[in-house]
């Protein structure tokens, strides 16, 4: 017959191993989880990526779906593409611009659209607009930050 401590012993040591299994099968399903996780993160990151490379692929410019096809809010200046696909505020800044008749700063072009330009946060989307504009060959963005029409 078995001794009563040496079979109290091993009871105590089987349900020290039953409680470390239940501790190892639980981190193993975290793990498990885990890892499912990052293997969908890592496939919505590539989808990112890839969408992105795209959009950087079209000339870095913003692509809005209109009617089901993908079209650029403020398109590239290149033959044949006319000012008037232009959206109607960026076609008041190149009118700007143009009376300017040289170098303009974002400041001259905001009075002369009547927007409050006393307030530097109010001239900032207009600056923006304008850089966008030189960016796609609308206008050219001199050094000291004012703007011209291109030749």
């Amino acid at each position: 017959m078995v001794d009563p401590e040496v079979h109290e012993r091993i009871t105590a040591r089987r349900a020290e191993l039953d409680e470390l299994e239940e501790q190892l099968v639980k981190q193993l399903s975290e793990v498990r989880a885990e890892r499912d996780e990052l293997a969908v993160a890592v496939r919505v990151w590539q989808q990112m990526s890839e969408q992105l490379a795209d959009e950087r692929a079209t000339a870095g410019s913003l692509v809005v779906q209109v009617a089901g096809r993908a079209v650029r809010l403020v398109p590239d200046c290149a033959s044949g593409v006319a000012e008037s696909a232009l959206p109607a505020d960026y076609q008041r800044i190149l009118v700007v611009v143009r009376r300017a008749g040289g170098p303009v700063a974002t400041r001259a072009v905001g009075e002369a659209l009547g927007l409050d330009t006393g307030v530097r946060g109010k001239l900032e989307p207009l600056r923006g607009k304008l850089t966008k504009l030189a960016d796609r060959g609308w206008l050219h963005k001199r050094g000291d930050g004012k703007f011209a029409v291109r030749p």
